[in-house]
């Protein structure tokens, strides 16, 4: 802080007996829409830390979430479609507060002719929703009991409950104690699927049989943590899942013809895979090149499966999962690959798709994606936890669960890369970190697609590698009138809008912030304490903001408050440059305006008369009391042009004013200070003021010893300190001049 100027002001404040003055600039563009006020006010965050949730982003000493863990056993009938269950659910409530009551998701009722979801399904259709499929959709709940243990006998007893919509509520007969309190609950479920489920499962009908890839599958509990108590919004389709942690023991029985992949580790194999199988899966789990469990040629052969008649059941078990899927189908190709882990351990990346999708141009790569991509996120940012990670062919576009995703069986070459990348990138956003998607699409979409960008350069020497975004280009899409808040929960969007803002706005957002604000580095460590932190966990968003702001050292409400929650535009310009004493040899002052509501720093690049090419990076702080700025440019030669955003790193909407070109643009010429330099005095307050030419700049020394004010020309015979909020207007003779300071005017005298 510059000493003299506060002694200065201070003294004129006291003089004139004023309180205060506003030291800022004045716009040089008076349609500018900035306030730094509103970029950078305090009170971004508007609750503290508590002992649950610390104010530096991380889990707090008294951090709690409750914790569910299955027994399943479904039985999967290929005629009807249907599955069929039966659901052993240990539940333990870790809050500090009763529960008279518990809260479960039906997402299969998503699928019923009635139910909210399908009701708001536009006329023109939709991603979410059956299609239109006439079918009997939704969960049928035969009955619900409680288990209890008395004395080591087991006894069963009917609870009430209640569906609504995609919600069930189960009525308790006595309170679940907190602080570890448990239940446990037998569930008897079946459904018919859908083909075509929300683009998230389905029934895909093939030469060699139907792939069923079923998620969504078994009631699921819903959350209880201490920001909202229940989280029981329903499934309308648009929003994903919030779900609570737990271990997973699945049975399935299926078509001995079958193949049954899911998530976690098969526990069965000698069961369910001949002798020939079984040895190349050992093969399978010490290669790093993919081996062929099952080819295309032998998919219709008998002795490809060891049973040729009835059922057999397929068991599975995953640890500390959130949920649990699985597919099935007689025409599964399979291969597999060792998937190596930074700690040393050891998982499997495995392909399940139909000859229709084999071929080195198609899934026949599709191991080698999928060890690549979790090697990589492995490396870059948590270890995958997981035995096995299985990619099916399927008639979903792209889904991610824990262990397994399901990816469009016609994708080839680079868009089935991109779509196994991104899905099994979900490993960490929401598998491990696990955000609350039905409110926040942004923190696991978002959060990966960013990810994403950067494991295209990492894969292969970079033969998928994603071009770097013109910001400029896309920023006016990205903050478009028509686009809600990032913040806005998915259901509340336009269906249209769900691409740009839970996907591409925040993850170009976050690059930004990685690229042009902390550096990678910094940006990085942030992102990895963040995974480190709330793994297996429930973060909020101001849990992610504030770890960001904590470990890179950074107040960034600024940037959150622009892109996240405010759907502000950036509108940069440069207005004039100046020489001093009219010289290109003494350099220049360049001036620069926000003409928008966001806020970002500044990069230039000037290009001299002689060919010269500089940079001069300015920080996002010059905007923090300014709504424009001037800076001396130290040049030696006339300028030819001067650039503002030069990569287009940024979104601003009008690139027309980022350019000063030499004899278009504007050039302001410095007047001659002859004529205004002297000693002036004032009747008014006890002050004399000496005016000297000091490298073309007016400098005004008082004559009590304290230091200068400098004034730059602001117009005719009008002069200004920006940085003390003073201005001297001269009269035409320049025998006199007006100070104009805190809104109050004092004439000062030639003497």
């Amino acid at each position: 802080m510059n000493k003299q100027i506060i002694t200065i002001v201070s003294l004129l404040t006291f003089s004139i007996g004023t309180t205060s003055l506003q030291a800022q600039s004045q716009p040089a563009n008076s349609v500018s829409k900035y306030s730094y006020y509103d970029a950078f006010s305090p009170g971004f965050y508007s609750k503290n830390g508590t002992e649950i949730r610390s104010a530096s982003g991380q889990p707090g000493a008294k951090y709690w979430q409750n914790k569910a863990d299955y027994q399943l056993m479904a039985i999967l009938d290929e005629k009807k479609n249907e599955v069929s269950g039966t659901e052993i659910l240990t539940y333990t409530n870790n809050s500090p507060d009763k529960l008279s009551f518990l809260w479960m998701n039906v997402d299969q009722n998503l699928f019923k002719n009635d139910s909210r979801g399908e009701l708001i399904v536009s006329v023109s259709g939709s991603r979410n929703g059956d299609k239109g499929q006439v079918f009997d959709g939704g969960h049928k709940i035969k009955f619900i009991k409680l288990i209890s243990d008395q004395n080591g006998k087991f006894t069963e007893r009917d609870l009430k409950f209640e569906i609504i919509d995609t919600r069930m509520q189960i009525f308790l007969p006595e309170e679940l104690r907190p602080n570890g309190g448990k239940i446990k609950l037998k569930i008897d479920f079946s459904f018919i699927s859908p083909n075509y489920g929300s683009d998230r499962m389905g029934v895909l009908e093939t030469k060699n049989g139907k792939i069923f890839s079923v998620a969504q599958w078994y009631p699921r509990m819903c959350v209880y943590d201490d920001i909202k108590g229940w989280n029981s919004l329903p499934y309308l389709g648009a929003g994903e899942f919030y779900l609570e942690y737990g271990d997973f023991d699945v049975k399935i029985t299926a078509p001995s013809n079958h193949i049954v992949v899911s998530s976690g580790e098969l526990i069965n194999s000698e069961q369910v895979y001949t002798a020939e199988q079984q040895k190349r899966w050992k093969l399978a789990a010490q290669s790093d090149k993919t081996v062929t469990i099952r080819s295309a040629e032998e998919v219709l052969k008998q002795d490809s499966r060891p049973a040729a008649t009835g059922t057999l059941t397929w068991h599975f078990k995953i640890k500390n999962s959130r949920d649990v899927s699985w597919a099935s189908s007689s025409s599964f190709v399979l291969d597999a690959a060792k998937i190596n882990l930074p700690s040393g351990k050891k998982s499997l990346a495995i392909s399940a798709y139909p000859s229709e999708s084999a071929g080195q141009e198609a899934w026949g790569r599709s191991t080698e994606y999928t060890k690549s991509s979790i090697e990589n996120y492995s490396k870059r940012w948590f270890e995958y936890p997981y035995p096995t990670a299985v990619n099916v062919a399927t008639n979903a576009g792209g889904m991610e669960y824990p262990g397994i995703v399901f990816c469009d069986w016609k994708a080839t070459g680079e868009d089935l890369w991109g779509v196994t990348d991104h899905e099994f990138g979900h490993t960490w956003f929401p598998m491990i970190v696990g955000s609350n998607e039905r409110l926040f699409a942004w923190m696991d979409e978002g959060l990966n697609s960013f990810v994403n960008i950067l494991s295209s350069y990492d894969f292969n020497n970079g033969e998928y590698k994603v071009n770097p975004r013109d910001m400029q280009r896309v920023g006016g899409f990205l903050t478009g009138t028509d686009l809600e808040p990032i913040m806005t929960a998915p259901d509340g969007m336009k269906e249209q809008n769900i691409g740009p803002l839970a996907y591409m706005k925040p993850s170009l957002g976050l690059k930004m912030l990685r690229d042009q604000v902390l550096g990678s580095e910094r940006f990085d460590r942030a992102l990895r304490i963040y995974v480190e932190r709330w793994a297996f966990k429930h973060p909020t968003p101001d849990d992610f903001f504030r770890t960001i702001e904590n470990v890179s050292g950074e107040d960034l409400n600024w940037f959150w408050r622009g892109w996240f929650v405010n759907n502000w535009k950036l509108d940069q310009g440069i207005t004039k440059i100046k020489y001093l004493k009219n010289n290109p040899a003494n350099g220049a002052l360049v001036s620069i305006v926000n003409l928008e509501k966001m806020a970002m720093p500044v990069i230039l690049e000037v290009k001299t008369k002689s060919g010269a090419v500089s940079r001069v990076k300015l920080p996002v702080e010059v905007w923090q009391r300014n709504i424009d700025w001037k800076f001396k440019l130290d040049t030696k030669e006339e300028i030819a042009s001067i650039t503002l955003d030069p990569d287009h790193v940024f979104p601003d909407v009008n690139p027309s004013n980022n350019v000063w070109e030499n004899g278009k643009s504007e050039l302001e010429k410095e007047p001659s200070l002859t004529a205004y330099v002297g000693k002036f005095s004032s009747k008014q307050i006890p002050i004399k003021i000496t005016l000297t030419d000091e490298d073309g700049l007016l400098v005004g020394t008082p004559n009590n010893g304290q230091g200068a004010l400098n004034f730059e020309s602001a117009g005719k015979d009008k002069f200004v300190s920006v940085r003390a909020g003073v201005e001297l207007q001269f009269n035409e003779s320049k025998s006199e001049f007006t100070a104009n300071m805190g809104g109050q005017s004092f004439l000062f005298t030639r003497n």
